[in-house]
């Protein structure tokens, strides 16, 4: 079980303290771990050399994959365990959190494997063209084929701790390793290794950087598991069938909605590499950018879900919806604020990134008019992320699969057909404003549902 302070957090804690305990540490490494993500690219972009850019951009797709398999035991797997607390059903708590991480290590060493074998064809497929593959190779070596198993772990880790109370531990390890990273970029890139190897220094520092989070979140298993749920595996735990459903009915849902995610990226790299180097180099930069309000929003909701969901198998719905309330509210206010600052700085902050003048005239364009999407694309994972914590797995994949397949993959085509580059850019907004309003219909629903079981 939780330690009696955490389960007061959870059951009679002021609903705002309680989601800033939740959130405040995962929004710190939500954008630490944004900050080394952009370091990457700063650092990369001093070369001048906009094929290396390219390259880290679209790796970063195969990277979301391996995050893929974290959402499937670390989303799935956290949030069946703090259901089950809610329930009072502690030992399957127990057996559920072991058998999650046992299970993400398995699947992480197969996709690395994958990786390995298939690395050519794969960033081919990605849109990697005879300028940007030899840097692209450089840094999927080691961050997705040699960091896969600790990138997977140490994300899987981090989410138990936080679903069960220790959201501090969790941010303070995913946050030290973000730092570890920004430290080591420079050291590999202009100091130990050679002219030309830049990107694979990039991929060198973040794999050592995830092994060291992932042997810090070790130790902090080691000593939790006197207090709580989260014990070291020995073995495979054999879990209950329901609970077998129950994890993969939101972690299979929790994955794929981010393979989506990926997908529409893929898709949105290869239309923009279509138009040119430059313009997927100016992409890859925008996407980084954007991730500021969307990591802050992705804390919250992270923060907000295990409260969410033990208030729900608690059954106390009145805490439960003001804790969603809460989050959708903090949500807004920092999105709306990031597309007044995007607005007035875009040049500004694409020049950090690169001197190159063409490709900081595209990013200041495409910033500009993408920003526009960040409310909308906020309520979009905030209310995915409401469906995982009251066990509606299916519907958050369905929330996921119309956000993706059926508005924004197909409009990236129509709306690049019809307007080029520009329709690329301005299809995040459509999609989103159309996607809440189809969420809030779907929400209405289950929120009825809810309350009309526990009348």
């Amino acid at each position: 079980m939780p330690a009696q302070g955490r389960m007061e957090l959870f059951e009679t804690a002021p609903v705002p303290r309680a989601l800033a305990t939740m959130a405040l540490p995962t929004i710190m490494s939500q954008l630490v771990t944004l900050i080394y993500n952009i370091a990457d690219t700063w650092f990369i972009g001093r070369t001048r050399n906009p094929y290396m850019v390219a390259a880290s951009s679209l790796v970063l797709t195969v990277f979301l994959l391996a995050a893929a398999l974290s959402n499937l035991f670390g989303v799935g797997g956290g949030s069946l365990a703090v259901r089950l607390l809610g329930q009072k059903e502690t030992d399957e708590a127990e057996r559920v959190a072991s058998f999650s991480l046992t299970t993400a290590a398995a699947s992480a060493l197969a996709y690395s494997l994958l990786c390995l074998v298939f690395m050519n064809p794969l960033l081919r497929l990605l849109g990697a063209s005879d300028n940007t593959i030899g840097y692209a190779r450089q840094y999927l070596l080691f961050v997705s084929v040699i960091g896969g198993v600790p990138t997977v772990l140490s994300v899987t880790m981090g989410s138990m701790l936080r679903n069960v109370g220790y959201s501090r531990e969790a941010g303070l390890g995913l946050s030290m390793g973000g730092l570890l990273n920004i430290l080591l970029d420079p050291l590999f890139m202009f100091v130990l290794l050679p002219d030309g190897y830049q990107v694979m220094g990039a991929g060198l520092a973040t794999m050592l950087s995830n092994v060291i989070t992932m042997v810090y979140f070790i130790a902090v298993y080691r000593r939790v598991s006197a207090s709580s749920i989260l014990k070291l595996p020995r073995r495979m735990e054999r879990i209950r069938p329901d609970s077998t459903r129950s994890l993969f009915s939101v972690g299979v849902p929790a994955a794929l909605s981010l393979v989506l995610f990926d997908l529409t990226n893929i898709v949105i790299n290869r239309l923009s590499s279509s138009h040119g180097d430059i313009e997927l180099a100016a992409m890859g930069i925008v996407q980084k950018v954007e991730r500021l309000p969307l990591n802050t929003g992705i804390g919250i909701c992270l923060g907000m879900m295990p409260l969410v969901a033990y208030n729900y198998a608690a059954k106390d719905h009145k805490r439960m919806k003001a804790f969603f309330s809460a989050g959708r509210t903090a949500g807004l206010v920092f999105s709306l604020a990031c597309v007044a600052l995007y607005r007035i700085f875009a040049a500004d902050i694409i020049r950090a990134f690169i001197a190159d003048a063409d490709t900081v005239r595209f990013g200041t364009a495409f910033l500009q008019a993408r920003c526009f999407a960040t409310p909308f694309m906020f309520l979009s994972f905030h209310m995915v992320h409401f469906m995982q914590a009251v066990d509606r797995g299916k519907l958050s994949f369905w929330l996921a699969a119309i956000r993706q397949l059926a508005l924004n993959i197909p409009l990236l085509f129509l709306l690049n057909h019809l307007f080029g580059m520009s329709g690329i850019i301005w299809t995040q907004a459509a999609a989103d404003f159309l996607n809440v309003i189809v969420s809030y219909i779907l929400y209405s629903r289950v929120i009825g549902s809810i309350t009309k079981k526990s009348g």
